[in-house]
């Protein structure tokens, strides 16, 4: 076998661990500046009561997001991966909020629900040998009426109906993981050389880390306990 064809069947093999690295990075990246800047009265304050700075940076999160899967094709992985960590970083600002409005205990075990069920859910999607697609395009279209009923409730502010998108999206965002997993496994054998292996790895750890993130701010709302 020649050298190339070793290193491409290495990359190809390797997918899947990478981007659980990236991910596993990302989110300790997004939990220590989230951290940091609740430990931090002067910032926290700031942040408080400038909400537009909060909307600003959300609006940041959308546009790297959609700016990363737009240019993919066009940009070295070095960018990619600037863009990555820059999503991060801004997802641990917005959410050093939580640990103003939420009990810290009530953060953490909340964390670790999260992470056993992606866990699961990420080992199912690997090994089952069943397709997932269809079940995936549903989901998928779920996402988009649950974000439309998110829009509409920031209006209606409703407690129940509230509680209601949150059981929807912990279902949605447990099976996209099955989902996400097995597409970035099937995704492994279109790999035609290194660069690629590295987008298609900051891709998919983009991919997980959103769905881990969701999964947990939809399981918050059933397990976090605010702060009287």
């Amino acid at each position: 076998m020649a050298y190339h064809d070793t290193s491409i069947y290495f990359a190809r093999t390797n997918l899947l661990p990478r981007v659980y690295g990236l991910m596993t990075g990302a989110l300790a990246l997004s939990a220590v500046t989230a951290f940091a800047i609740a430990t931090s009265p002067n910032i926290m304050t700031f942040l408080i009561k400038n909400i537009w700075v909060m909307y600003m940076l959300m609006f940041a999160q959308l546009g790297v997001v959609i700016g990363l899967t737009a240019m993919l094709g066009r940009i070295q992985s070095g960018t990619a991966m600037a863009l990555f960590v820059l999503y991060s970083v801004l997802t641990g600002i917005t959410f050093s909020t939580l640990f103003v409005v939420f009990e810290l205990g009530s953060l953490a075990l909340t964390f670790a629900v999260t992470a056993g069920m992606f866990g699961i859910m990420a080992l199912y999607g690997f090994l089952t040998k069943s397709d997932l697609s269809g079940m995936g395009n549903i989901m998928l279209m779920g996402l988009i009426g649950l974000i439309l009923a998110s829009v509409i409730n920031i209006f209606w502010q409703n407690t129940m109906f509230e509680m209601v998108i949150s059981g929807v999206g912990v279902v949605i965002f447990t099976i996209l993981t099955a989902y996400d997993v097995q597409r970035i496994k099937a995704l492994s054998y279109e790999i035609v050389d290194q660069e690629t292996s590295r987008k298609m790895a900051i891709v998919g750890a983009l991919t997980l880390y959103l769905d881990f993130i969701n999964l947990f701010l939809m399981l918050l709302n059933f397990l976090g306990r605010r702060r009287e």
